[in-house]
């Protein structure tokens, strides 16, 4: 009965989500209906005090800091028109000829340098409509290339990505956001050619059925602060996004294995630097970034109290959706049905760890359908016993640490996934006209990827 019980209340959890029910609300709605249907009605209440807010709180304490940075610095990128400038000077770089490849490649910049893939969705949608638009390629396209640059590759796979996709399995592997990072790039080009190749061959298709851009009424964005804004080259606006990148590696591989951090383990009894020094490198990139663009801009801004408040508040419902869905998935954890669920799970390739992690990576993003939730509740509740399968089988938590992020990134976008929501609703279109492409490049290609991860893994180890 327990194990059912998980099962439909997971069940439950991803259909109410789709129908647009909050996180927030349906976590420990459905954590309670799981409790009650196990059996264990007499201990809800000391479940949900305890164990559901328990973990919850522990979740926001751990990554906070970067979901705040994180929106903060995506936040300031748009109102400076650093987003803006980019977006336009690879539109003048690559070419209208190359319509496609110019919004992947705009929102993969955004994305990799540490803007939030909801800002990057909406600032690069009024500039792909228009190249989409005069090119005459059908709109529906545009969710495609969006996602690709946004939703795959710099969101889990190249090294160094400040994406909080990255930075999770961190503290449980003691890794840090440039792990495995030869088998990140090629997981990268992966997702990036055959995507690109997949979405122009959708557009060559099109043409030749004599499918235009389509009549659609359209939803012109209000002016904003990154429209307002006076211009800004494409050089000084890059400089932000060289800073996350450089600044992290800087600190990653430099700052902190030059310094003995020994005090800090004998000050702080739970504080471990060496599962740490990777979180704090991404902070300090991010926030050097947004204090450069705060000052050099200074001139410019219309209003920068308005934008830090905007991107502070702009972290709070994310943090605390992804932390709901590891309170649920700690009180899951913690019904006798679960143990019959993990060791059917752990011992799915019991001699390649790799296999079982990215089955429930992919498992558990899917349900949730949030690549940060799934793969929040999953190193949770089993990444300690992945951690001492991968050094029982000699295999490098920094392989875990990209199979892991890889998996996540897959099963995520399903089509009750809230980023696929979000952004068919910023491009005016349903599940219906764009989500068969949509699943192409954000499913199908970075599970091609994710298997090729695992098999040069397995033969030739974590590079």
């Amino acid at each position: 009965m327990s194990t059912l019980a998980i099962v439909v209340s997971l069940l439950l959890l991803m259909y109410l989500a789709y129908r647009g029910i909050t996180v927030l609300l349906l976590a420990p709605l459905m954590a309670a209906l799981a409790v009650i249907l196990s059996g264990d009605i007499a201990y809800l209440l000391p479940i949900y005090t305890d164990t559901f807010m328990q973990a919850l709180g522990g979740y926001v304490i751990q990554f906070f800091p970067l979901f705040l940075f994180g929106a903060l610095f995506g936040q300031l990128m748009a109102d400076s028109g650093a987003a803006q400038a980019i977006a336009q000077g690879i539109v003048t770089r690559i070419g209208r000829r190359h319509v496609v490849l110019t919004v992947v490649m705009a929102c993969a910049l955004l994305t990799y340098g540490g803007v939030s893939l909801f800002v990057v969705a909406f600032a690069i949608y009024p500039i792909g409509r228009e190249l989409f638009r005069q090119a005459d390629i059908p709109k529906r396209l545009i969710p495609a290339a969006i996602a690709l640059g946004a939703f795959t590759f710099t969101m889990t796979a190249l090294p160094g990505t400040p994406a909080i996709q990255n930075a999770i399995p961190i503290p449980y592997f003691e890794t840090n956001s440039f792990a495995a990072p030869g088998l990140g790039i090629i997981a990268g080009l992966i997702m990036l050619g055959l995507g690109s190749v997949y979405l122009q061959t959708r557009v060559n298709k099109a043409a030749a059925n004599g499918e235009g851009y389509g009549h659609h009424t359209e939803r012109e964005a209000p002016l904003d602060d990154s429209e307002a804004s006076s211009n800004m080259s494409l050089a000084l606006a890059l400089i932000p996004l060289v800073m996350v990148i450089g600044l992290n590696a800087l600190f990653t591989y430099g700052v902190f294995p030059a310094l003995d951090l020994g005090y800090i383990d004998a000050a702080f009894d739970n504080v471990s630097s060496s599962g740490q020094t990777g979180l704090w490198s991404i902070l300090i990139a991010l926030l050097s970034a947004s204090a450069w663009l705060m000052v050099t801009r200074w001139r410019h801004w219309l209003d920068l109290k308005a934008t830090v408040n905007k991107g502070i508040f702009g972290s709070l419902l994310p943090i605390f959706n992804t932390a709901s869905e590891v309170g649920y998935g700690a009180v899951i954890a913690g019904l006798a049905g679960f143990a019959l669920i993990r060791d059917a799970v752990l011992n799915v390739s019991p001699d390649n760890p790799l296999i079982s992690e990215a089955l429930a990576m992919s498992v558990l993003a899917g349900i949730t359908g949030s690549s940060s939730g799934g793969l929040s509740i999953a190193l949770d509740t089993l990444g300690a016993e992945y951690l001492a399968m991968a050094e029982a089988a000699g295999i490098s938590p920094e392989l875990m640490h990209r199979v892991a992020t890889l998996a996540a990134g897959g099963m995520d976008t399903l089509p009750h996934s809230g980023a696929v929501i979000t952004l068919l609703a910023i491009c005016g279109l349903t599940h219906r006209q764009s989500y068969a492409n949509v699943a192409m490049v954000t499913i199908v290609l970075p599970i091609v990827a994710l298997i090729s991860v695992i098999t040069l893994g397995t033969l030739f180890g974590s590079f």
